[in-house]
């Protein structure tokens, strides 16, 4: 109708006089420090086990290459220690003159590693000239051994076996003391074997009483193969 109210009756209101809607923003709550610290540390970490894990990962896949994966790689004539039985940090070693060593001294080749009293019987000095004919039968991979005498008592050796290993590494250690990181095997002594060392100075080889020279340089030969990807020569 011409004139009438264009609002629906009983509105009460026009819609120009309705009341705006109001919104209010409200800010989100900052993270706590505490917060920021945790997810920080637990990064590090994060970033720590991967890098140890990518140094370690080239040791354990030699290892398992050839000592798991392949099935003629269980042929080794020598016997694998499981698991693998590490340097200790306070072995206490000391030169001949009585001075400390440390036992991180060792790390960074493949040792061989001879265990005897001082005075150095018969089968000790075949071990040690075994231990040098084996060395120096590697040819070039022969500087990524080094051969070690460890002397268990507080005899003095005699110069004329000294001059005979004058590039060797001789050290004392207690014998007990020695006990925590070599063993030998059952109904054996520690004097009847000879030990495979690996470059992070870990023991992993027990070779057998009076071993068969030419199955002892194979099993270290294979060993210098499987590390050649990250062992290079020197300490």
């Amino acid at each position: 109708m011409s004139g009438s109210n264009s609002s629906a009756p009983g509105s009460g209101a026009s819609l120009e006089s309705s009341a705006p809607l109001s919104f209010t923003v409200h800010s989100m709550p900052a993270p706590s420090i505490a917060d920021d610290v945790a997810r920080r540390t637990t990064s590090g970490r994060l970033k720590m086990f991967i890098v140890l894990l990518v140094c370690a990962a080239p040791v354990v896949a030699s290892y398992l290459t050839y000592f798991v994966i392949r099935p003629e790689g269980r042929t080794n004539y020598s016997e694998l220690v499981e698991p693998l039985r590490p340097i200790p940090a306070a072995l206490p070693l000391t030169d001949l003159q009585g001075r400390p060593v440390a036992s991180e001294s060792l790390k960074g080749q493949w040792l061989l590693v001879v265990v005897s009293g001082g005075a150095c019987d018969k089968r000790c000095e075949h071990y040690l000239w075994l231990q040098r004919q084996l060395r120096e039968t590697l040819g070039r991979e022969k500087e990524r051994v080094d051969k070690v005498w460890l002397i268990d008592d507080a005899a003095t050796p005699r110069s004329e076996t000294l001059a005979a290993i004058a590039d060797a590494t001789v050290m004392r250690v207690p014998r007990d003391a020695l006990a925590e990181w070599l063993a030998p095997a059952p109904q054996h002594s520690l004097e009847q074997h000879l030990y495979i060392v690996d470059p992070l100075g870990n023991w992993m080889m027990r070779v057998p009483a009076d071993p068969e020279p030419a199955k002892f340089k194979r099993d270290v030969e294979k060993l210098l193969r499987a590390s050649a990807g990250w062992d290079k020569p020197g300490r």
